[in-house]
């Protein structure tokens, strides 16, 4: 490619992108570590699309009508740090690029929610970026159909690579984008051709184009280098035709590298201080590291401050609202938490008390939903092709769809990392607080969007049913053992797995009160006897409690979680009648009862006493309450799994396995 031409033929955004790749250039250099060369390619495409075409303002970052800009391509985060430099967002300051990837800096090696304005989410695990897009895009199209197209009314751009692309959550993301025709959501795909091993035709022949259009999207190709061409894809692409837009953005790695260009060594490394040397000759850029001359700084500021005319008429379209009517669309897109529903579950407490159902804690689960959705408007449902099995659609709730905008039900079809994305994407844009169910063992394919739910600190709620060996015939692919261990170890995890009606209402309070942490309910396909027999605190928030209380001080204390309660109490009976004093606590949040004060702890968990633990999963999560906490390893024990299932009646099961009541009192006794 003739660079000299490139300079002349429009030099004020030849400028304006080389500020870009400068910069990146630099960074990477300083902190000897990073990627240069997606920046550097995608650095024209980045300019025009800030330059003309999203809409947002430097200087309120946080304005919800601005467009959102997602860098799904999160290794080449020096190209959106370099845009929230130049533009004028107060925190991303020259220092903070001088540090890139430093320890304390928010210029992380991958873009990260929370460190800095203008990064709208975590990325970096690629396709994430594009998956949680989407959930931004269908959160869009929904409040806008509920409030109106003078509140929001905005785009959902994604620079997404070739690694982004072959990533298995792209399917699932693309194929349900077209479905939902989110025509307000736009992909710049970065088509350089070139991965980490090499050339991309190592190890993939995909035609994208046609890829794309098979799943619904409009697909538009343009020069990534050539400033005009550019502008009229992203023009054409921003004029709505009722699908999702692919632009596919042909450019090279590494742009103006004399040595590195078009190569895979312009990808992970630092390019090295000759060849930057090199490549800023090529650019015509004569100035020191880290150095913007004040035109071209100026230009970018002006830039960032392209949208504040739009950001100045939406306040005046909101202060003219009602101001109930702007108090509440304050709190949807706040996220905050909705002050009815301490009394909708209060009421459903009560009525659960006096009709003492039996139901498996999925059903108890929707009928929660059925008293919260009709109360609570934020609330956003879906499941990933099991509706009818988890549970998670309520009457009067709508299906989302291109033909009614105001359902909250999706059905998200077989993807269930495209749902926990897509919720993660949910939750960001504002407005609504999203659930989805699936199965629990399936917990293994959403795994990448759940941990980043949690590292984002985003309290989107997972909704996971069939729970244990307990759904029976389904067999052992079904049948999660480990499951609960892991969401219980992955940090900032709220796990829930509630015995009756009364603790999953309670569950549910707490799930949608949180303001930094995802829930995972893990809830029964059996059906469960009503074990609470009060309903005014709501102990579930307490983490472990006693659900039945020794009629003496406590020789033995059963704990259990979910749907092995029942048993725990059966075991408990039987002790009792053979002048065993026995205590039954039930554990339905480890995470929350290690919150409590150590005398609680202590008060609920006793000295001196034989402890078992009773869950149809496998022991780890388990040995800090059987060994700490007081405990003692010869007067403690485990009754649940050590392998996998088996497929048969759940009742058969549950015997095979040894976790029953009978098995619970003798090894009480040989413990005592």
């Amino acid at each position: 490619m003739d660079i000299a031409a490139r300079r002349t033929a429009n030099p004020d955004h030849w400028n304006l992108a080389s500020a870009i790749r400068v910069l990146s250039m630099d960074a990477v250099e300083a902190a000897n570590s990073g990627h240069p060369g997606m920046p550097m390619g995608m650095a024209d495409v980045a300019t025009v699309l800030f330059r003309n075409h999203l809409k947002f303002d430097a200087s309120a970052p946080n304005w919800f009508d601005r467009d959102r800009f997602v860098l799904s391509a999160g290794h080449g985060s020096m190209l959106i740090y370099s845009l929230l430099h130049l533009t004028g967002y107060e925190q991303m300051t020259l220092d903070q690029v001088r540090n890139f990837r430093q320890l304390g800096a928010i210029t992380a090696g991958h873009p990260e929610y929370g460190h800095v304005e203008g990064v709208e989410t975590t990325t970096g695990p690629l396709g994430q970026g594009i998956a949680t897009a989407v959930g931004m895009a269908i959160a869009e199209e929904a409040l806008r159909a509920e409030y109106g197209a003078g509140l929001c009314d905005h785009r959902t751009w994604v620079i997404a690579g070739d690694g982004c692309l072959m990533e298995g959550i792209s399917h699932e993301a693309i194929a349900l984008a077209g479905h939902q025709q989110l025509s307000r959501l736009i992909v710049l795909w970065d088509n350089n051709d070139i991965t980490i091993d090499g050339r991309v035709s190592l190890s993939d022949r995909t035609d994208q184009h046609a890829r794309f259009a098979a799943a619904g999207w409009r697909v538009l190709s343009c020069d990534g280098h050539d400033a005009a061409d550019i502008d009229r894809a992203l023009t054409e692409a921003a004029q709505d035709d009722g699908r999702p837009t692919l632009v596919d953005c042909k450019t090279i790695i590494g742009f103006g590298s004399p040595n590195r260009a078009d190569s895979s060594k312009a990808h992970g490394s630092p390019l090295g201080r000759d060849e930057i040397a090199a490549t800023r000759e090529a650019y015509g850029w004569s100035h020191e590291p880290f150095v913007i001359p004040d035109q071209i700084l100026s230009d970018w500021r002006k830039i960032g401050q392209r949208g504040a005319e739009a950001r100045a008429a939406w306040n005046e379209r909101v202060d003219a609202l009602s101001s109930d009517h702007r108090d509440d669309f304050a709190r949807r897109i706040g996220n905050e938490v909705n002050p009815v529903l301490e009394t909708v579950i209060r009421d459903f407490k009560g009525k659960t008390l006096q009709d003492k159902p039996k139901v498996a804690t999925r059903k108890a689960s929707e009928n929660v939903l059925e008293a919260l959705n009709a109360k609570m408007a934020e609330t956003f449902g879906g499941s990933a092709d099991l509706t009818g099995s988890n549970n998670t659609k309520t009457s009067g709730h709508g299906v989302f769809s291109p033909d009614n905008r105001a359902g909250r039900y999706l059905h998200y079809g077989i993807r269930e990392h495209g749902m926990a994305a897509a919720m993660n994407g949910i939750w960001l844009h504002g407005g609504f607080r999203p659930y989805g169910g699936t199965f629990l063992t399936f917990t293994d394919y959403a795994r990448g969007a759940m941990r980043l739910s949690s590292l984002m600190g985003l309290p989107v709620v997972y909704v996971m049913t069939h729970d244990s060996i307990g759904l029976g015939e389904d067999g052992p692919t079904h049948q999660p053992v480990e499951h609960l261990a892991i969401c219980r170890a992955t940090p900032n995890t709220l796990v829930l797995r509630p015995c009756d009606q009364i603790e999953t209402a309670e569950a549910w309070e707490i799930a949608l009160s949180q303001d930094t942490t995802p829930s995972v309910l893990a809830l029964s396909r059996q059906n469960l006897p009503t074990l609470r027999q009060d309903g005014g605190e709501n102990l579930t928030a307490k983490g472990a409690y006693v659900l039945r209380e020794a009629t003496a001080a406590p020789k033995v204390v059963l704990m259990a979680t979910g749907s092995e309660v029942e048993i725990a109490v059966a075991a408990r009976d039987a002790l009792e009648a053979e002048g065993i004093a026995t205590r039954v606590v039930s554990v339905p949040s480890m995470e929350l009862f290690r919150e409590q004060p150590a005398a609680y702890r202590a008060e609920v968990l006793p000295a001196g006493t034989v402890r078992i633990a009773i869950e149809a999963a496998v022991r780890q999560p388990w040995d800090w309450l059987l060994l700490g906490e007081r405990g003692q390893e010869d007067r403690s024990a485990f009754i649940g799994m050590e392998g996998f299932g088996a497929s048969g009646p759940a009742p058969e099961l549950y015997k095979a396995f040894g976790i029953t009541a009978e098995a619970a009192v003798e090894r009480a006794k040989a413990l005592l």
